[in-house]
């Protein structure tokens, strides 16, 4: 990523793909927690990122924490409220490569921490982070990793799917 920070409308964008992602009885448990780079509310949420990750993500235009609400509006639980959010993240990420925006979700940060620094209330779950930004050079990139900017290797299909039974 280059550093340039992602436009308030840019973000904006991303979120109303993110929106319109399908969920359970039509809950939309994804809540997004932002900050742009320039900002003490980027400053907060890059001090959550794991030291590996800070390298990678100091040149973010944005960071973002995925969180999801845990319940219905009725109080019910409800059991696919991280599978709901995962399809707001991937609209999310979908759109933005659209865009020409790089987009990289990441597990590599204090969850913990993030509840308390996000003020993040009972009844919701702290999902993920995700960098945002625009494309830079291979070379801007710390070394470590370089090697990592390529396409990653998928399974065969024949590995992840199964016809009847969990092979």
């Amino acid at each position: 990523m280059n550093g340039v920070p992602v436009s308030e409308a840019e973000l904006m964008r991303l979120f109303e793909a993110a929106r319109w992602a399908p969920s359970c009885a039509n809950s939309q448990p994804w809540r997004f927690v932002y900050g742009r780079a320039g900002t003490p509310h980027f400053e907060r949420l890059f001090q959550l990122l794991a030291e590996g990750n800070r390298s990678w993500c100091a040149r973010a235009g944005a960071l973002i924490v995925a969180l999801s609400k845990t319940t219905f509006d009725n109080g019910r639980p409800t059991r696919t409220h991280s599978y709901d959010t995962g399809a707001a993240w991937m609209s999310l990420a979908l759109q933005g490569s659209l865009m020409g925006l790089a987009v990289h979700g990441m597990a590599g940060f204090d969850y913990d921490r993030a509840r308390v620094d996000l003020r993040v209330p009972e009844g919701h779950e702290v999902e993920a982070m995700i960098a945002v930004g625009h494309p830079g050079k291979l070379e801007d990139l710390p070394e470590q990793h370089r090697a990592r900017e390529v396409k990653s290797m998928r399974w065969p299909v024949s590995e992840l799917v199964f016809e009847g039974r969990f092979a």
